[in-house]
């Protein structure tokens, strides 16, 4: 019952089931024209006839009057069915049962007030008036059902259509279009989404190139400083000039970041998916950092070997940076049968993260207050949880039985 179409349906069928109720209810309650005038009819019959408990001859005598000049053939039962008088050979009384095609119609008969049945070969007004009732508002809620669900599934196929658009286009599809179908509100809606799609693609498309094309000049002037302070190196003080070298580093660090967050923003960009052994590609980064202790069993991904290592130097620089020696590294595979994954723990031997900013450290350029900081987290965790989710996993902080806080990076294994 999720589903609108279903809703849709079972709101008509619901209104008209109500309307055949209602119409049931008014029927029974003051008696069709077709169900009164067979009670009229019936009454008549009976005044014609000769009473219930009278003489077989005298029934016979009725009935024979009533018969006259009608060309019919006319049987009169009791109560029970059994016969009292008969005009022409006498009828059968009437079975349920499904009539062949080469079988006899059945005989129409009317019920006498005292209990009595008439049967004739010639109709007798509108016999079973309440049945012939239901059955027609039966086929007819059976009718609108049938007609009313292509009617209903087209409308909300539509709606389907462009809940698929819109869910593509917030996953990062920005080509995400609808096609226009009538000239309803839905149609309206569709060409309002793809006009909103194309300013969003556009907007999105600018911004990318904005930040591709201010890093790639930033570069510049940062290569002049560079070259600048080489032919100068001798005559600045050792301990600036190690400043400005690390500043350096570090803006030149941040444009590199800038780049990847501008392409991972794409969902087109094509990633070189292959099989990565996550224990191998762990131990080679850890091997450039002194004081990186590596734990774990080897499990196998498939993803980007240039991204998968750009998370863990991500992850280890920020140990490194703002942690204390020595960082952790820790692989665990979890076999489960529905799905299963890895989990990359990265942890220093500092006090960690409080639980309070376990999000907020994934936000870009986020700084912590109360720190002697200065760098802050820059683009570098928020990298980390991009190439996760690009991975089909996530990036979170969790706590750690000791107190403390590790990042912990869950991803799908190959196969």
């Amino acid at each position: 019952m999720s589903r609108l179409y279903f809703r849709f349906y079972i709101a008509l069928l619901a209104s008209l089931m109500l309307f055949a109720l209602a119409v049931s209810l008014l029927w029974h309650r003051d008696g069709g024209p077709m169900e009164r005038s067979d009670a009229t009819l019936a009454r008549l019959v009976q005044n014609t006839l000769a009473p219930a408990g009278a003489p077989a001859e005298q029934q016979q005598a009725a009935l024979e009057r009533m018969a006259s000049g009608i060309h019919a053939r006319m049987t009169l039962y009791a109560p029970d069915w059994t016969p009292l008088a008969t005009v022409g050979p006498p009828l059968p009384k009437p079975e349920w049962r499904l009539r062949t095609m080469a079988a006899p119609p059945r005989a129409s008969w009317v019920r006498l007030p005292d209990g009595r049945q008439l049967l004739s070969s010639q109709p007798l007004g509108f016999a079973n008036a309440r049945q012939v009732l239901h059955a027609m508002l039966l086929l007819l809620v059976l009718g609108v059902a049938v007609a009313a669900y292509p009617i209903v599934r087209q409308l909300t196929r539509r709606l389907e259509r462009l809940q698929t658009g819109v869910e593509s286009l917030g996953a990062g599809d920005l080509s995400a279009r609808v096609k226009v179908e009538g000239k309803d509100e839905v149609a309206q809606l569709a060409r309002s989404f793809n006009r909103a799609a194309d300013q969003i693609e556009q907007l999105v498309g600018a911004h990318k190139t904005l930040l591709a094309n201010a890093s790639h000049e930033l570069r510049t002037p940062l290569a002049r400083i560079r070259l600048a302070l080489e032919l100068v190196k001798d005559t600045v003080d050792a301990k600036r000039r190690a400043g400005l070298e690390q500043d350096i580093a570090e803006l030149d660090h941040l444009l590199d970041e800038i780049l990847l967050a501008s392409r991972l923003g794409a969902i087109d960009d094509a990633m070189a998916v292959e099989d990565v052994d996550l224990l191998a590609l762990a131990a080679e980064e850890c091997a450039h950092y002194d004081d990186a202790l590596l734990n774990g069993a080897s499990a196998t991904v498939r993803g980007d070997p240039r991204l998968l290592r750009r998370l863990l130097r991500n992850l280890l620089e920020n140990a490194r940076r703002h942690g204390v020696a020595p960082a952790h590294v820790q692989i665990e595979r979890y076999d489960a049968a529905d799905a299963p994954i890895v989990t990359l723990s990265v942890w220093d031997s500092g006090p960690g993260i409080p639980a309070g900013e376990f999000e907020r450290v994934f936000e870009p350029f986020y700084r912590r207050a109360g720190t002697q900081d200065n760098h802050g987290a820059g683009l570098g965790l928020a990298l980390v949880r991009q190439i996760a989710r690009r991975h089909g996993g996530d990036a979170r902080c969790a706590t750690m039985p000791d107190g403390r806080s590790r990042f912990a990076i869950t991803l799908p294994l190959a196969g």
